[in-house]
């Protein structure tokens, strides 16, 4: 070996482990070994020899595993692989830990990452690592990187799974584990104890945990309207006329349910960013947390905002496809007919024209509005805007999307509120309903970009209060 590749492998040695950050530790510690041969301890030995550290494999059967494994890694067995590093992950299932027992003496003093997950909550009493620990009591247990996946591992890290979670009881084991982290690309976040281990196993079984309040409230929405509109369109044509029109439910009942839909999740996108500044202007402080309802409320308009725009999109394809329907290419077909037959004539309404041409703009407005929203919410596209920049196409940009959207819901209502066949058994129509709320957002909003409220609310995220005597306290 060359004096070279002993000053690189002493300092290797010395950035792995910050528990000898004055004294240089052995040469063995630039290895890294991993138990496990399957996708994700081949996935994690691979990033990791990309990363510069050396990696042995332990395998049950090291001769057979000896094609599987990255180039340029080491299969051992698990005893021989043990000896050979001071960081070992445990990359397979809590099944299968029994054969760590025998390594006991092997393993002291070693700093053991457990990659594992379960199929389900609860699954097994206490955490895996902590289990793990229990099993190995002389090593030192630390969770961290089950939250990623082999793909994510093999193919880089995105920004949505960049972080990784660890916990431990070992200060300095986990240093070690967050240096590794930082190495490979990854941004480590310590949890703290080893017993905040279940809490780490639980976020991978999670299933959209952040979308499921937005779900609910889409698909209670669109039940809600989607009977309502039956009853309206449908059973009233065939309880009062007798007609059978309920081949409209699949396209023209469901093209009035999406934009009817997605602009009520858009009023809820912006109506709790709108009910926080009011709350902020009673109180006269911002230092006073919101209640947990609008907080929750809050966190969620992202995926508002989402789910609004693919009901919008919806709404665009039945648009588009009510052209080539039967129906209506046969009421196209039949109106010209029975025009000569009755021998009538139409004259051409200006009035009728504009306020359908301004009804078509304002729906191609607002929708690639609705665009701009949607791909500037992508991680990959926020991440390279500014602050101000984001705020303003979110927030300014934002609620002109809502007024596009509510205009053109007018335009299309029209002066139809008026004449009483509209209401059908005396209920109001589908589009009615759904403009109260985006206008009761909008006509909040200009209450709040009103000068001598904006000044106020701009004082306040400023860090003024006032004062419960009525005087104003700066900070």
């Amino acid at each position: 070996m060359t004096g070279q590749e002993r000053s690189e492998e002493k300092s290797e040695c010395v950035s792995l482990s910050p528990m000898r950050e004055a004294v240089p530790a052995p040469p063995e510690c630039e290895r890294v070994c991993v138990f496990g041969t399957g996708d994700l301890g081949r996935s994690l030995g691979l990033r990791l020899l990309q990363a510069g550290y050396g990696v042995v494999f332990g395998s049950r059967r090291p001769h057979s595993s000896s094609t599987l494994i990255p180039h340029g890694a080491q299969v051992l067995g698990h005893a021989a692989a043990a000896q050979s590093a001071l960081m070992i992950f445990i990359a397979v299932q809590r099944e299968h830990y029994d054969f760590l027992v025998p390594l006991a003496n092997q393993l002291k003093g070693k700093v053991l990452v457990d990659v594992s997950n379960n199929l389900r909550k609860n699954q097994y009493p206490e955490a895996n690592a902590e289990y793990l620990q229990s099993l190995v009591p002389g090593a030192e247990v630390v969770k961290g990187f089950n939250t990623l996946s082999a793909w994510s591992l093999q193919n880089g890290p995105s920004d949505a799974n960049r972080q990784v979670y660890i916990c431990g009881d070992s200060v300095e084991a986990k240093q070690v584990v967050m240096a590794v982290a930082t190495m490979l690309g990854l941004s480590a976040l310590d949890r703290g104890s080893l017993s905040m281990a279940r809490e780490l196993e639980d976020f991978p079984l999670q299933l959209f945990p952040q979308w499921r309040l937005p779900l609910r409230i889409a698909i209670g929405l669109s039940a809600a309207f989607f009977f309502y509109l039956l009853i309206r369109d449908i059973i009233y044509a065939y309880a009062t006329q007798g007609k059978d029109i309920s081949f409209r439910i699949m396209v023209s009942l469901a093209n009035k349910v999406c934009p009817i839909v997605s602009l009520i999740m858009l009023s809820l996108c912006y109506l709790p960013g709108v009910l926080a500044s009011f709350l902020q202007v009673y109180r006269g402080t911002k230092y006073r947390r919101f209640p947990d309802w609008l907080d929750r409320w809050m966190l969620c308009r992202k995926q508002l905002g989402l789910l609004a725009l693919g009901f919008a999109f919806l709404h665009v394809l039945y648009t588009l496809i009510i052209p080539i329907r039967y129906y209506v290419r046969f009421k196209a077909t039949e109106h010209p007919v029975s025009v000569i037959r009755e021998n009538r004539t139409t004259m051409f309404d200006t009035t009728t024209a504009w306020r359908g041409d301004s009804y078509l703009s304002l729906g191609i407005l607002g929708f690639g509005m609705y665009v701009l929203l949607g791909i500037t919410s992508l991680p990959s596209v926020s991440n390279i805007l500014s602050w101000r920049e984001f705020s303003f196409i979110q927030s300014k940009l934002g609620h002109l999307t809502l007024l596009l959207c509510t205009a053109h819901t007018y335009l299309y209502g029209w002066n139809k509120f008026l004449s009483s066949s509209i209401y059908k058994w005396y209920t109001p129509p589908g589009y009615m309903l759904c403009l109260v709320l985006p206008s009761v957002v909008l006509l909040l909003k200009l209450l709040l970009i009103t000068p001598c409220v904006d000044h106020t609310i701009t004082r306040i995220r400023q860090g003024w209060e006032r004062s419960e005597m009525g005087r104003s306290e700066e900070p």
